[in-house]
Parts: structure tokens; sequence; C-alpha cells
């Protein structure tokens, strides 16, 4: 439902590059982070930076597929997931915060819910604990099921995120003609 509204609200007062020119940090804010200092070296390829359709795209898609990396390296992965595949850096590390200290565990209960349907095991009443000791009792138990599940949520949403940027970017862009036409 948000994001039909959304999709409404960009289509008739802006384009979805502009709106994401408004809301996306400037490329020298990115370059500063912990993590993203890493590869410092490969922050050149100007392709990482263009707005345009497919990166994206591709870049939302690839931040939403590491949001349900069940480890803390959400961010490092997008980074480097865009710049292997040469999506728009700052789209994916922004998706890939879908994932973060008030949605994971609904998020990774969820995916485990799915992984045990999906390899028929029996259900374990999960508790997280962020902690070592809960990583060394409990996560040895459901790593199985719980993987197969967020590999399986996050493919499903970077597929879905996809098409949803790709069929909004191509409405925004058929209405700006039309705009464009009419005066």
């Amino acid at each position: 439902m948000v994001c039909l509204i959304l999709s409404h609200h960009i289509l008739r007062t802006m384009s979805l590059r502009n709106f994401f020119k408004h809301c996306l940090p400037h490329k020298d804010r990115i370059r500063k982070q912990g993590g993203v200092k890493l590869f410092s070296n490969y922050l050149h390829d100007p392709n990482i930076w263009h707005l345009h359709r497919r990166s994206s795209a591709t870049g939302a898609a690839i931040g939403m597929f590491c949001a349900f990396i069940p480890l803390p390296i959400h961010t490092i992965s997008a980074v480097l997931l865009a710049i292997l595949l040469r999506a728009n850096l700052p789209i994916a590390v922004v998706f890939s915060l879908f994932s973060n200290p008030i949605t994971m565990p609904p998020l990774f209960i969820f995916a485990y819910q799915i992984g045990t349907k999906l390899l028929a095991l029996p259900q374990v009443t999960i508790h997280f604990s962020f902690s070592w000791d809960w990583i060394m009792t409990t996560f040895a138990h459901i790593w199985k099921p719980l993987l197969l599940g967020c590999f399986m949520l996050g493919t499903i949403s970077a597929l879905l995120t996809y098409v949803m940027i790709r069929l909004i970017w191509r409405l925004s862009a058929i209405s700006q003609w039309e705009n464009r036409r009419r005066k």
C-alpha cells in the first residue's frame, strides 16, 4: 500500500530519477563510511554512481537481497555486489538498510519458518539474543532452515523490487512524456 501511494506521488510530482537524487546521500558522504572505505580503490567507476533505470533497479535489488543476509554485513555485501555488477551503489546501500535492529527479528523468524516448511523440519521456538552464547547454542541448530529461508526471501524480494522499480520508472517516464506533449 505504501509503495502504491509513493509511486502515485512520484508519478504526479517528479521523475523517479529526481526522487532518488533528492533522497540519496551524496557520494562523498558514502565514501567516508567505515565499511565502504575498504573499497575506496573501486569507487572511482562512474557507472556505480549513475542514476538510470537499469542501475537503479539493480542497485535496489542488490540491497534487498543483501538485507536478508543473517549476519551484520549487509552494507559491505551490498557495496561489493554493486561494484561487481556496476549497479547504483547509493541505492544498494540504502535498500540494504531494510534489515535493521527493528526489522531483523521478525524478518529472520519469518525466514526460519519458511525454511522449516521447505525442508519439512519441525519448528523450534526461537528467542533471539544478540550474544555469543545464543549463536553457539541456538544458531547451531537452526542455521539450515534460516539460511534457506533468508535466501528464498532475499531472492523473491530482490526480484519484486527490481520489477517494481523498473515499472515505476517506466510509468514515470510515460507520465513526463504526456505532460510535455500537453504543454
